[in-house]
């Protein structure tokens, strides 16, 4: 859905705003920002001839060109990458904090989303023990169910005993925000160093959100290997010391069974006539990589089920 441009003058994307025009103000302004604190190594957007940043379409689209940081994506299979790009993350974060910015929308409570989820997995559950015949994800689904759902309890009641509110109330008094999808695909490894790209999701929330998801998703691709998640965690806190309210709230987002919730609510969401083969395998993974990230909570965060 995006044209690239290889031109004499760089390399342009050109491609659909992702975000909707209220917000745009909001992401034009973050983006010049980090361009005038000297933070250049980003997919900048380049005016118009009328001197916009973006174009509408015949059909009333919104485009906008983006200068793209000349590189390749940050490789998961490389340690040395993910440790710098989470220091490259701590940096964002500390810029991010030294801008105050108005009409930026706020995460979601963390609790009132884990319980709504909870909720929906009940929901899935009821559903497919009246599904039949049953297929091969029904059959996984309701075998592994007990076991999952205690991990998604046990979230909950973490976030319950922790200072989550607190920490969530001292991040907002920092104007604390985030870049919202920080994954490998919009970290570029270039010449110059680190470039950071796709800002669209950013919001005010726990700046460690970021470094969460970041986590995870690295973790999954690998196995959940302790030495690596606990270097990544070194590389961010050296250049932004995690708090142990930050270290309690990754604890309890890496809790939570997030690609068990996701798998179920895509089923329970799509047409059952006919289940992908992609939602079966990524069930089988959610089960399989539980065990992996048990070992890990308990070595990096000395928690056990």
């Amino acid at each position: 859905g995006a044209i690239l441009c290889s031109t004499d003058k760089g390399v342009f994307l050109m491609r659909e705003v992702g975000v909707s025009e209220k917000r745009l103000p909001a992401l034009i302004e973050l983006y010049e920002y980090f361009m005038d604190y000297g933070y250049q190594t980003i997919d900048m957007p380049v005016k118009n001839r009328e001197g916009d940043y973006v174009t509408k379409g015949f059909d009333g689209s919104i485009y906008m060109l983006r200068r793209m940081p000349p590189g390749r994506e940050c490789d998961v299979r490389r340690a040395a990458e993910l440790f710098e790009a989470a220091g490259n993350l701590a940096k964002i974060h500390l810029l991010m904090r030294k801008k105050i910015m108005e009409n930026v929308s706020e995460a979601e409570n963390l609790e009132e989303g884990y319980i709504r989820h909870n909720r929906e997995l009940r929901k899935v559950r009821a559903y497919i023990r009246n599904v039949s015949p049953k297929g091969e994800f029904e059959y996984a689904f309701l075998k592994c169910f007990d076991q999952m759902y205690q991990w998604a309890e046990a979230a909950v009641e973490e976030l319950e005993r922790s200072d989550y509110e607190k920490l969530y109330a001292e991040e907002m008094k920092k104007s604390g925000m985030i870049h919202g999808e920080y994954n490998y695909h919009n970290i570029i490894m270039t010449k110059e160093g680190i470039a950071t790209t796709n800002f669209e999701k950013f919001r005010r929330d726990i700046q460690v959100e970021d470094l969460y998801y970041f986590l995870r998703k690295v973790l999954e691709k690998s196995g959940w290997k302790i030495r690596l998640g606990d270097g990544m965690l070194n590389a961010y806190s050296a250049i932004h010391p995690l708090t142990e309210g930050e270290m309690e709230y990754l604890k309890i987002r890496l809790i939570y069974p997030e690609k068990f919730w996701k798998t179920a609510n895509s089923y329970y969401c799509t047409n059952k006539a006919w289940i992908s083969v992609k939602n079966i395998e990524k069930l089988q993974t959610a089960i399989r990589q539980t065990e992996e990230k048990k070992m890990f909570l308990k070595e990096v965060f000395g928690f056990e089920l």
